[in-house]
């Protein structure tokens, strides 16, 4: 019954149905209690699985670092660095398990079919809800045209933010992406820029930095700001 699934998922990615979420269930009950013993003996003294504690990773902890990331993403995270000090020591099907319970442990329903690396790698992590917005101190890239507003520096006609851990382009290749991405209507402060900026006034502009509030209410923490076009838009 469980290949039957299986297949049948599969089946529906392959012919480009709606993209699954986690909320669709994912992982077996039976799987999320084998992590519990896996958690438990290498990821406890470490980590709890609740909102409190040392280094949560329910709650809003978990929503900052994965939310719009997908269940793949997830899985990668934890297995390059899980368990601390010993990272990619585990086996598949531990890091799995240990997947399933966080996913658990969070709110997300279990399914008839177990976790696997070969079917969640474009599940998507995201509110019940299905809101996109994206939580505060969460390291994003936003594009759009650098503009001086009295002292301050703002990016105009900003880009909806992206998860900056999602790229995977090189340099150029962003920067090309970038050069012709649609501009979005928002108008985003940069706070806490450390470097001059003046040469690259009216440029088209990729931003990385933290967001400041849900979504960048406020603004972005800049990191690095790089020119991807001479002129806006």
């Amino acid at each position: 019954m469980q290949k039957i699934a299986l297949l049948l998922m599969m089946a529906a990615l392959t012919f480009g149905q709606a993209k699954r979420t986690a909320w669709d269930g994912v992982y077996t009950e039976a799987q999320a209690a084998r992590g519990e013993m896996a958690f438990s003996r290498s990821c406890g003294n470490c980590h709890a699985l609740a909102t409190e504690g040392k280094a949560p990773l329910v709650g809003d902890q978990f929503w900052k670092s994965f939310s719009q990331k997908s269940v793949g993403e997830l899985l990668d995270f934890v297995t390059a660095n899980m368990p601390n000090g010993a990272p990619k020591s585990l086996d598949e099907p531990t890091y799995t398990s240990i997947v399933a319970l966080m996913l658990k442990s969070n709110g997300f329903p279990a399914g008839a079919v177990e976790l696997d690396p070969k079917t969640i790698a474009d599940v998507q992590i995201v509110p019940r809800d299905g809101s996109t917005t994206l939580p505060a101190n969460a390291l994003v890239r936003v594009v759009g045209c650098l503009t001086k507003s009295g002292q301050d520096w703002v990016v105009t006609r900003a880009t909806s933010p992206v998860r900056a851990e999602r790229v995977t382009q090189t340099d150029k290749e962003q920067a090309d992406e970038d050069a012709g991405r649609p501009l979005g209507t928002r108008t985003m402060p940069l706070k806490f820029v450390l470097t001059k900026l003046d040469a690259m006034a009216g440029s088209r502009v990729a931003v990385h930095g933290l967001l400041i509030g849900a979504d960048g209410v406020d603004g972005l923490n800049v990191t690095t700001v790089s020119r991807v076009a001479a002129k806006c838009p």
